[in-house]
This record gives structure tokens, C-alpha cells and sequence, in this order.
């Protein structure tokens, strides 16, 4: 995968060519941007050049890279158990379905990810097994003589004692040895490996790359490309997902609709909270994956109920599918008095679903919360 493969970011591509063929490569970088911003792409575009600039057999180097198969190209990502890997999992077992899916989408996330290798119903982790692997790898020679490069996708997943045994080595690495560290969430790594990384900020990407994204690489006429990348919040991977999709939205969309009817008439109705009850255990028995994908499906409708009820019809795209719910009737509920509530009520649910708290507990306090926000009234 080369840099002409990677939408946009023409400014961070340009940097990392130049630093690169100046000879100035930092041996830790943190890449850091939002789903579908091209953090992974670009980190593995940026291995290629490194591995292959000053390699004397270049087409073969690139051919290798391209195939996710440099001996030299090394990578670190969120696994768990499955049917297939009963204990100790590493990025090593899941090679060949990490080339698939890297090369199917590149700009795929974790969810997708851990669907692929059938583990959505469990969080993935980079655990202290997987540091050792790292460890082991890099002490050995280069295989072609030249760089080494290690790619840790979802750094944000790896587990504190994985992070405090790679230290040392990432502080000082082997000659020729760099890090590239790929993460969305750089506030939930921990400080002593971010101090000792050069960090990179990925912007979002802008309409006019995601339209030409859909229409090169997809096929899609113009006017629709354009349509997509106006809602897709300058992501590439929402893009596709607008594209194909995802059935995963209507159930979204029906288990939205379902909670937010019940917590209108729970206020002064004590019966209706069995039914909130009954909706948090139909979540909680869901992936934690899938529940925290839900919860922002959650923050992205009532973002868009806010903006309608605001006269911002311009920038409203979500359009229900459920005939008997109308986003008009229902953004009236939803303003500046309680939205910055409601927003944070939800980021903290993802919260504490991704440290293991006990989800049927916390979807039901969010549903009661929820009943109070509903009925308040804007100043």
C-alpha cells in the first residue's frame, strides 16, 4: 500500500516522504485520528517507504508490502479467544485474517475487526503476552538488513502491563527499529509511552476526498458520492457503511425508538419502568461492542434531533425508517437544556461498558437519567 492509495492527508503524507528521505525518522510516532481518518493506511504506507526507498530491489519490496508479507513489516493489534485460539491469544495466530481484512478495508475499525475474527461478543486487547512477541521480534536482525517496522493498531487497548513492559524498549529501540503506534483515543494511553512518541493528529477527512473516494474505488455516481460524504462525518469507513448499508442501523434504530418511548412514559409511571428494565437486559445480552456501536448511535440521533430542532435542516441526514416515528416530532424534546447532559450521560456509559462494568446495570440507570432529561424543559 503506497501513499497514493491513502485519501487525502496530503500534508501528513508530504512530512513523512520528506522526513523520511532527509534521513529523519523518529523511532516512536503516534498516529492519532478518528475512525476512517486513514490512520492505518497511512501507517502502513509509511512502512513501505521506509522499508523500500532505499531497498535495491524496490518492486519486489512494494509487492511484498502490498501484500501485508515484508519479513520486516511487523504488527501488534486487539485479539482475544475464539472457536479457533483457546488461550494466549496474539496478533501472530490472526495473520491471515489481519491481511484480509486490512486488504478488503483498510479503513476498517475494531468492531469490524473482531467480527472478522469472530469475537464481537468480547473486547480485544493487546495483552503481555503480545509485548513479548513484540520484545522477541525486534531483537532479531533485520531480514532484508535494512528497517525494521512495528505497527500497534488500537495502542488506546493495550493492557497497562503490556505498556510498562514494551517501555524500555520503545524509549530505546534496536538500530534501524521504528514504532508506529495507531490510535484513536490518545488521552486513554498511558503517559510514559505517549512522552516517548512523536505524535502526528489526523484531521477528518473532507467531502471533496470522500467523494472521490466512492466514486474511484466504488463505483458510485456523483450525486449520490456527494449526498454520502455529507453525512459521513469525514470518515471514509461511515462513508462505506452509508453505502452498503449496514442492517446493523435499522436494529439500532428500532431499540432507539423502543428506549426513548419508554422513558416518556416512565415519568409518573412506575409500571412502564419493567419495560426499561426488559430493554436494558435485551442490550446487556449483546456484545460489549455492539452495545458501546449503540450508545453513539444514540449520541449521532439526538445530535441530529438537536440540529433540526434548531432549523438546521440542512445538515440532518438521518431519516427513520420506522413510519410511526417521526425525527420532527421528536427533536422538540431534545435542546440546549438537556443535550450537553444527555451527551455526557452516554459518553459515560461507553465509559464504564469498555472498563467491564456490569452493562444491564448501567443501561438501566442511563434509561432512568434519560426519563429526567426528556421532560426537562429548555431555559
Amino acid at each position: 500500500m503506497d501513499f497514493s492509495k491513502i485519501l487525502g492527508q496530503e500534508h501528513l503524507k508530504n512530512h513523512l516522504m520528506k522526513s523520511t528521505d532527509n534521513g529523519r525518522i523518529s523511532h516512536a510516532q503516534l498516529f492519532v485520528g478518528d475512525e476512517g481518518s486513514g490512520t492505518l493506511p497511512t501507517a502502513i504506507a509509511y512502512a513501505q517507504y521506509i522499508l523500500c526507498s532505499s531497498n535495491k530491489d524496490k518492486s519486489a519490496c512494494e509487492l511484498k508490502c502490498s501484500k501485508l508479507m515484508h519479513p520486516d513489516l511487523h504488527f501488534a493489534f486487539p485479539v482475544a479467544t475464539n472457536d479457533k485460539i483457546k488461550s494466549h491469544p496474539v496478533s501472530n495466530l490472526f495473520l491471515e485474517e489481519w491481511r484480509n481484512f486490512i486488504l478488503s478495508n483498510p479503513y476498517g475499525n475494531l468492531f469490524e475487526w473482531l467480527q472478522s475474527i469472530g469475537i464481537e461478543n468480547k473486547q480485544g486487547q493487546i495483552g503481555v503476552d503480545e509485548a513479548e512477541e513484540i520484545v522477541k521480534a525486534l531483537k532479531l536482525k533485520s531480514y532484508e538488513g535494512g528497517y525494521k517496522v512495528m505497527i500497534i493498531w488500537m495502542a488506546e487497548k493495550m493492557h497497562p502491563s503490556a505498556a510498562n513492559k514494551l517501555l524500555k524498549l520503545i524509549e530505546e529501540p534496536p538500530e534501524k527499529t521504528v514504532f508506529i503506534l495507531v490510535a484513536i483515543r490518545e488521552d486513554q494511553i498511558i503517559s510514559t509511552i505517549k512522552s516517548r512518541c512523536q505524535v502526528l493528529n489526523f484531521p477528518l477527512l473532507s467531502e471533496e476526498d470522500i467523494t472521490k473516494g466512492l466514486v474511484e474505488r466504488e463505483g458510485t455516481d456523483l450525486p449520490i458520492a456527494k449526498q454520502i460524504a455529507q453525512q459521513a462525518d469525514g470518515s471514509f469507513n461511515k462513508a462505506l457503511h452509508l453505502l452498503h448499508n449496514n442492517n446493523a442501523d435499522e436494529q439500532f434504530e428500532q431499540w432507539f425508538i423502543t428506549w426513548v418511548r419508554a422513558a416518556f412514559k416512565a415519568k409518573g409511571n412506575a409500571t412502564v419502568i419493567q419495560h426499561l428494565i426488559e430493554w436494558s437486559e435485551t442490550i446487556s445480552k449483546t456484545g460489549r461492542e455492539t452495545q458501546k456501536r449503540f450508545l453513539n448511535y444514540c449520541l449521532q440521533f439526538f445530535r441530529q434531533a438537536l440540529l433540526l430542532n434548531y432549523n438546521a435542516e440542512s445538515l440532518v441526514f438521518i431519516q427513520p425508517k420506522t413510519t410511526s416515528f417521526k425525527l420532527e416530532n421528536f427533536a422538540p424534546f431534545v435542546h440546549s437544556g438537556n443535550i450537553l447532559e444527555i451527551n455526557n450521560e452516554l459518553n459515560d456509559a461507553i465509559y464504564h461498558i469498555e472498563r467491564n462494568g456490569n452493562a444491564k446495570i448501567i443501561l438501566l440507570d442511563l434509561s432512568i437519567k434519560l426519563t429526567r432529561l426528556l421532560h426537562s424543559k429548555e431555559v
